[in-house]
């Protein structure tokens, strides 16, 4: 590993105030956007458990920010990422197959070289300073100052014109997105912009090149649903599965947890395709519950009283064609423990259980038994499930 690249590393366990020796020995360099249920401080852990195991190949099946398909990379693993985002997609496309080059570093120079105009972007998302109110003539607040999203409505068109080829351009896309994730004005999604404007959105704009520094193995990036993605995954060694349960808090509309909601720019930067707005924030009408909602994110009950999720839960165990699943879960989901539970011993065998306590920064494990692990009902506690089919 090169020194930048353990500056890196050092720079992101100062940034999550990491002590845990364990941790600090399992920490890979990655990139990612503020992103909720982010797996970037669970990653020593996944890489330790996966490490105990005799597989090449991990199918990564819901990659979001691509966080962990990132480490499982670096770490030598083959690796199958697939999201239905259109922007993860673009992340995995370039973590996984890009290459830097100095060719590459240029085109990025001249990006960040481009005077900014005013276009699209700018109409529908960016906004004056209003001596630090980020609240407009209209009534509505925006993502970006105006300085940075007509840098935006320059740079994404010569993405398209200056690319040679598709892998390259998901690079330059996947700079850009992280240079506008630095300066935006949100708490990290986009259903809601602060009122005052954020310190970092007073920053220029500045796109450098993507942490790319994986192995050169064979890697592949799907953009499908889950179900379909498991029919073509038939020789990963092991599958990653972390699907969004939704929030547990019943006081949070359903339509609010929707990852197609929450991050509703990215697909339109991606795209850049002037779609239909709607709603005090200009998201993507395309992105309502309706046509965007996951089954995994579906709210409602069935007759019996059990989330409606739990079906499809229990039908990615069954198809999931890998001997091994590495399955993660949140105690601030929708699903219970006891429900995971359940369908894990109707499909598969019984290997261990990990609890991560992020407070502490610790990991226990236990030898599957028919008791649960005896954990306080905290925040902020995640489970690994690590079962064989």
């Amino acid at each position: 590993m090169n020194l930048s690249h353990q500056k890196n590393i050092d720079k992101q366990v100062r940034n999550l105030k990491i002590k845990n020796d364990f941790v600090r020995s399992h920490f890979v360099p990655t990139e990612g956007i503020k992103y909720s249920g982010s797996k970037l401080k669970l990653l020593p852990y996944i890489l330790s458990i996966i490490k105990s195991l005799q597989v090449k190949t991990v199918f990564d099946g819901f990659s979001g920010t691509t966080r962990v398909s990132q480490a499982l990379a670096h770490c030598g693993y083959n690796v199958i990422s697939n999201d239905l985002a259109i922007w993860s997609k673009i992340f995995a496309e370039c973590y996984l197959k890009g290459q830097v080059s100095k060719q590459l570093e240029e085109k990025i120079r001249y990006l960040n070289s481009l005077p900014g105009k005013t276009g699209w972007f700018t109409e529908h998302y960016g906004g004056k300073a209003n001596k630090g109110l980020a609240i407009q003539s209209d009534g509505k607040k925006r993502i970006w100052q105006v300085h940075n999203s007509k840098k935006l409505d320059a740079i994404r068109p010569k993405i398209d014109k200056i690319s040679e080829n598709n892998i390259e351009h998901s690079v330059l896309l996947t700079s850009l997105i992280l240079a506008l994730d630095k300066v935006d004005n949100t708490l990290g999604h986009y259903v809601s912009y602060l009122k005052f404007w954020s310190p970092r959105s007073f920053n220029k704009l500045k796109l450098t090149v993507p942490l790319i520094n994986r192995k050169h193995n064979r890697h592949r990036v799907l953009n499908k649903d889950i179900f379909d993605a498991l029919k073509l995954v038939k020789k990963a060694d092991l599958s990653y599965f972390d699907p969004p349960y939704g929030s547990n808090n019943e006081k949070m509309p359903p339509s609010r947890v929707r990852y197609a909601s929450y991050y509703h720019i990215w697909k339109t930067i991606c795209l850049n395709d002037q779609p239909e707005l709607t709603g005090a924030t200009n998201r993507r009408k395309d992105c309502n519950d309706r046509e965007a909602g996951s089954v995994f994110e579906e709210f409602r009950k069935n007759k019996t009283g059990q989330f409606i999720s739990l079906r499809y839960l229990d039908k990615l165990i069954k198809d999931c064609p890998s001997p091994y699943i590495l399955l993660s879960y949140s105690n601030g989901g929708r699903v219970t423990k006891k429900e995971i539970r359940n369908i894990i011993e109707k499909r598969c065998k019984k290997l261990k259980i990990f609890s991560i306590d992020y407070k502490k920064n610790v990991m226990a494990g236990m030898r599957w038994t028919r008791d649960w692990i005896k954990e306080k009902e905290e925040k902020n506690i995640e489970f690994l499930f690590l079962v064989e089919k």
